[in-house]
């Protein structure tokens, strides 16, 4: 590849990494043109997924100011740079990647930080946006304006803020607990008279 196109390539990788939501990286050795041609009817028409070579790939994340992912530009790499929602994505390549050995997830980035292989499987099992919004709403105790922000943010985002909601909620529960009123004391019952004051009876 000539110098020019190196430098155009790098450059539109580096934007790939910047408009991006997230991105995935994978090996994808042994797969077949009609496997990738699958697996990126699966991810959908958000999600590009590039493969490129390492050197390049690295070059671009440096200049795009992605940190923590060099180790994994080994091998064959391709990214699934992904525009919409991360969990729908994540969902696609954790399903592929069951139903063939040779797609291996190695990890990816995501609001500023590098993932795990782990923590891109979490993301995948996370639930749908529409639910967990449901869910956040009922942890606002319906207060749907609260909410409204996030309709459209990721579901990852929301997922977190319901986690930490909800952590918030249970350290706060043994202080949020209504107290029971406190029952009012009876009155005093006035004291009989000491017999020893009282005066002796008039004898019959």
């Amino acid at each position: 590849m000539a110098r020019a196109d190196k430098a155009t390539a790098v450059a539109d990788i580096a934007e790939q990494f910047k408009a991006s939501t997230a991105t995935v990286i994978t090996e994808y050795r042994g797969l077949s043109v009609a496997n990738l041609a699958e697996l990126r009817r699966s991810l959908g028409e958000s999600t590009t997924y590039s493969v490129a070579k390492n050197t390049l790939i690295k070059r671009a994340a440096s200049e795009a100011g992605i940190e923590g992912l060099d180790e994994l530009f080994a091998g064959p790499t391709a990214i699934a740079f992904v525009n919409g929602e991360p969990v729908d994505a994540a969902k696609a390549l954790k399903t592929f990647a069951k139903e063939h050995k040779a797609l291996v997830i190695k990890g990816g980035y995501m609001d500023g930080h590098a993932l795990t292989v782990a923590e891109v499987e979490r993301i995948a099992d996370l639930e749908s946006r529409e639910v967990l919004l449901a869910k956040l709403a009922g942890a606002m105790k319906g207060n749907l304006a609260k909410a409204a922000g996030l309709f459209n943010a990721p579901a990852s985002q929301v997922a977190r803020l319901l986690a930490a909601l909800q952590e918030k909620k249970g350290s706060e529960a043994p202080t949020d607990a209504p107290v029971a009123p406190v029952a009012p004391e009876a009155p005093e019952t006035p004291e009989a008279p000491v017999a020893a004051d009282a005066e002796p009876a008039p004898a019959e």
